[in-house]
């Protein structure tokens, strides 16, 4: 083997680890694909023969460029039109068969996450998902190790705060889920009000693409109406008789994806709580972001 086929054996072996990273820190497959690009060519110009630790190596690349493409990203994002929403991913349904990783990949969590500022959410990705030390963070994005345990302990406590309801029962979650898309596509409101909590909030994702709603609906009554709505009105240009529906998994939890009859329309992903009730429901249906959902490819979003 050549030493540029090592070079790019090594890389290959790190991509899905610097996916997971760019991904949980940007929210959109399409930046953390550009991400994990700008590292490859990073990585193929650097002097090689210096790198003790390719893992460690690469991460810091991948968290410095995400960093940089984050902030870059923040007045887009403070000027969308309508919720912005995390760009949601297939994934393969064993990829959360450890709870964490289902957790911090989750639409929910990544709603939270954008939250934070760039510096606290690189931190908090890298300490609290990815268990990379303090040192090592410092390095990553060029600050103190001061600096960044203060800001691990800022982003700690405001996601802890803000942390969504999340259910920890995998078969609880497909069951509501499979109850939920049965009643949606039924437009069977009883059995949707029985799902929904009190005070269910649903956010629509359109990026002024789409006809979306441009604030948060509240209320289980007020969701399940829009929810009634989709089995006798056009959806964003589909007829119902043209439109389909498949349960699949999202972002490592059961989801829903619509179809028209030649793109996909949307994705529904549903934060479930302990007791089996759908307290958030995340529609996103502008179609900058659902080129990797239509593309069919599985992320594996694991931190293993």
């Amino acid at each position: 083997m050549t030493a540029p086929e090592a070079d790019q054996q090594v890389f290959q072996e790190h991509r899905r680890l610097l996916f997971a990273v760019a991904y949980r820190m940007l929210g959109t497959a399409a930046d953390a694909e550009d991400v994990v690009q700008d590292a490859w060519i990073n990585w193929s110009a650097a002097d090689r023969s210096r790198v003790a630790d390719p893992k460690s190596y690469l991460a810091r690349i991948v968290s410095n460029l995400a960093l940089a493409r984050l902030r870059s990203a923040r007045h887009r994002r403070e000027t969308y039109v309508g919720p912005w929403l995390p760009e949601p991913v297939l994934t393969a349904p064993d990829t959360a068969d450890v709870v964490t990783d289902a957790e911090s990949v989750s639409m929910a969590m990544l709603v939270v996450l954008e939250t934070l500022s760039p510096l606290e959410r690189a931190v908090f990705v890298l300490r609290e998902v990815f268990d990379v030390g303090y040192p090592e963070i410092a390095a990553a994005v060029e600050r103190s190790e001061a600096a960044v345990r203060q800001a691990a302990h800022r982003a700690r406590g405001h996601v802890r705060a803000r942390r969504p309801r999340f259910a920890t029962d995998r078969r609880k979650q497909r069951e509501v889920t499979d109850r939920f898309f049965a009643a949606a596509t039924g437009g069977d409101v009883n059995s949707l009000m029985e799902l929904l909590s009190p005070d269910v909030t649903l956010w629509t994702d359109g990026g002024g693409k789409v006809r979306q709603a441009l604030r948060p609906i509240v209320g289980a009554r007020t969701v399940a109406s829009w929810f009634a709505a989709l089995g006798t009105a056009p959806y964003q240009g589909v007829e119902p008789a043209d439109m389909r529906a498949e349960r699949t998994d999202i972002n490592g939890t059961p989801g829903v994806v619509f179809r028209g009859p030649d793109r996909v329309i949307a994705t529904i992903t549903l934060d479930i709580d302990a007791d089996g009730h759908v307290t958030g429901i995340m529609n996103v249906a502008n179609p900058d972001k659902l080129h990797a959902v239509a593309d069919g490819t599985e992320y594996d979003l694991g931190i293993r």
